[in-house]
């Protein structure tokens, strides 16, 4: 590297002599292992290309220090011209892979290196403000992705005690996760000082510090100049859809003037990495719904690389999977020019009960506010420990709770695009966090999620993007608006649609402890009420992106 730290590859070529185009993929998770359980570097050199397959800085085989994401802009871009100089290059470099694999390609491609010609980063962020946090709110998945992914090998590099295997790790976190999970404050956590000292950084940077524009990739597409198609899941990590379609319309406003903008969007049914599978959670979206992943990559590799003519370029450029119907769909854009919005208002229930109704009119009930109890000290929590569909109907009618249905409905009716969530709400405390959640309820009760948490949530504190919180006046109304859902699904006949409402969703995201105070820095937790409202002046609602559909 620039820096002469020397980072450590496997190189895997064809069996002809000559000079190839070359694919490169880069991995904190070993690329030993990505060798032996990764189908595409076999495939991609049966098709001509060289591979390198490289460790990350401070990974496994590579020297230097472990800090994620920060330096593989630099890094990616040394090693993309590192490759491309190589005799057995022919100086077209491609690069490829799913998750962290697919951050660092974008981190490396805002670098711009003149030789870096196409690029698939599948399920992967846009913005650091999506990724390390959601909605203002701290990303809990981190803590288990640092135990079971990071940890082992930083113990061992570090000869540290505890666990040294995935193995080990599983054991370790079966006994401890909830210590883990539950810890505050965050900040004085002491399992990870020594093998994660980036974790605590992290946590000392709130999402509005400039701190992280070093990860901002939304106003940087002027500087990629490859070919790009992305890649995620309805199912995904929830940056991963966000990502796909935020840096899609990025690199197309950035390319405005070109023919071939050179960048699609494909969004399939899955979870992270599920891409192979035709279910996601309990939800099986039948057999159109898994990809030959390898042969995506490879066909834009091989027009973007090799200039084979195999049509890439004339293709519509987004590709949507549409759950319920289970069948896929090329679009000309996202969003779909031809949707609809429509509201539908959230009405109060009568007497007591916390299932209200979803109305496209707002109706005048006898209660003009639903209220819902949230303690941090005993946060609602997912009964379910893998993302996917599942079913939460047992989460209706509980205190901490609100739900909103619709009526049954008459016709199939598909909702694709992007879906906003305008919500009234006052309480009695300095802040808490608002989970809007939208599921599709059968006639049986099935109740499945349409994304994985992380969208749906927003800090009130963080309401707008401020760097410092912006505590709220107990008792003041509040108008708080969820601008980055985002889906495709059929809701069948007899279906309803359902708005879920909480202040908790543990342990994805860390938990508000509702005094004002900072869970990063506090411990202590205080118990809210909160209320929200219906009336003609504050009339909280949810608005759809509903897809005209053909008779039936």
């Amino acid at each position: 590297m620039r820096d002469d730290v020397v980072l450590r590859a496997d190189i895997v070529l064809p069996s002809a002599t000559g000079r190839f185009p070359t694919l490169v993929y880069r991995t904190p998770y070993g690329k030993q292992f990505a060798l032996k359980e990764g189908s595409s570097f076999e495939k991609a050199v049966a098709r001509g290309y060289a591979i390198v397959i490289q460790d990350v800085r401070g990974r496994y085989a590579s020297d230097g220090d472990f800090s994620p994401y920060q330096n593989e802009g630099r890094d990616g871009y040394d090693t993309i011209e590192w490759a491309a100089r190589q005799p057995w290059s022919d100086g077209n470099v491609g690069t490829f892979g799913l998750s962290y694999p697919g951050a660092v390609q974008w981190l490396a491609a805002v670098e711009n290196p003149p030789h870096l010609k196409a690029m698939v980063p599948a399920m992967t962020f846009s913005t650091p403000r999506n990724f390390f946090y959601s909605g203002g709110v701290f990303d809990g998945s981190w803590l288990d992705w640092i135990w079971f992914n990071i940890a082992p090998d930083a113990r061992r590099r570090k000869s540290l005690s505890g666990p040294q295997t995935h193995k080990e790790a599983a054991a370790s976190w079966k006994q401890d996760h909830e210590r883990l999970q539950n810890f505050l404050p965050l900040r004085d956590l002491p399992d990870l000082k020594q093998v994660a000292p980036f974790y605590y950084e992290w946590l000392a940077h709130p999402p509005a510090d400039s701190w992280w524009d070093w990860a901002e990739l939304r106003n940087k597409y002027d500087r990629v100049h490859a070919a790009v198609l992305n890649f995620s899941g309805w199912y995904d990590e929830a940056y991963g859809p966000d990502g796909a379609t935020t840096n899609f319309n990025g690199l197309l406003a950035a390319r405005h003037t070109e023919k071939d903008p050179r960048t699609h969007t494909l969004i399939g049914p899955w979870t992270h990495g599920g891409q192979n599978e035709s279910k996601s959670g309990e939800r099986d979206f039948g057999p159109a719904a898994p990809i030959d992943y390898d042969e995506l990559i490879l066909r834009w590799m091989d027009h973007y690389l090799q200039n084979v003519n195999n049509s890439v370029d004339r293709e519509k450029p987004v590709r949507l999977f549409v759950m319920g119907d289970n069948a896929w769909r090329d679009e000309d854009s996202w969003p779909l020019a031809r949707a609809k919005e429509t509201s539908y208002y959230l009405n109060a229930s009568r007497g007591a009960s916390r299932i209200g109704t979803l109305n496209s009119s707002l109706l005048v009930p006898s209660a003009r506010t639903s209220e819902f109890v949230s303690d941090p000290a005993h946060p609602l929590s997912d009964p379910y420990t893998e993302y996917g569909a599942h079913d939460y109907r047992a989460f209706a009618g509980r205190d901490d709770v609100l739900v909103f249905d619709a009526m049954p409905l008459r016709t199939d009716t598909e909702l694709t695009g992007p879906i906003r969530a305008e919500i009234f709400v006052s309480t009695d405390v300095p802040d808490f966090d608002l989970w809007v959640r939208l599921l599709d309820v059968a006639p049986d009760g099935t109740a499945f999620n349409l994304m994985s948490p992380g969208l749906d949530v927003l800090r009130a504190s963080y309401r707008n993007r401020s760097l410092k919180p912006e505590l709220l006046t107990p008792g003041k109304i509040y108008h708080l608006t969820l601008d980055r859902m985002l889906t495709s699904n059929v809701f069948r006949s007899g279906h309803r649609i359902r708005v879920q409402i909480s202040a908790a969703f543990s342990p994805h995201f860390s938990r508000n402890l509702q005094t004002g105070k900072s869970e990063i820095t506090s411990s202590e937790t205080q118990l809210c009420h909160i209320r929200i409202y219906h009336n003609a002046e504050h009339s909280s609602r949810i608005v759809l992106p509903v897809i005209p559909r053909a008779k039936q």
